[in-house]
């Protein structure tokens, strides 16, 4: 497929393609006979794997060093595993962190909807009180 089809298929703007081929994240494609580029359709998996790296923070380093490995075959298996279960640690602990960040923005918000709730008991309280004819209501202590 030609690079405008990848484009579209993976998301991905052309400049995009074009710039992870040239620093190693994407493969070179080969070439048709009038020199275009021509990938292949399975790079779309490659492409959205990348894409989930990026996605979860993976460091652009980092991404590098597991296509070269990838590249150089099945011997380099146990270092990509590695690789991917440092970076799976990062995102666990951010993971907790973003958890504890919720909490506390729902908290908050929850403080806010019984504020909000406080002060619409409050009116109800005063628009009945104003509702009372003078002489019903309650007499107060001296």
């Amino acid at each position: 497929m030609k690079i405008g089809e990848l484009a579209k298929l993976s998301g991905l703007s052309v400049h995009t393609i074009r710039y992870y081929e040239r620093i190693g994240l994407l493969p070179y494609a080969d070439r048709n006979r009038s020199s275009q580029r021509d990938y292949d359709a399975s790079i779309l998996t490659w492409i959205a794997f990348l894409g989930r790296l990026k996605t979860i923070g993976m460091p652009i380093r980092d991404m590098l060093r597991y296509a070269a490995l990838r590249e150089a075959g099945a011997a380099t298996e146990a270092e990509r595993r590695a690789l991917l279960e440092q970076h799976r640690e990062r995102v666990a602990l951010h993971l907790a962190e973003l958890q504890d960040c919720l909490l506390v923005l729902d908290t908050k918000i929850a403080g806010y909807a019984g504020l909000e709730q406080r002060m619409r008991d409050d009116d109800a309280t005063e628009l009945q009180r104003r509702r009372q004819p003078a002489g019903a209501r309650a007499a107060r202590p001296r």
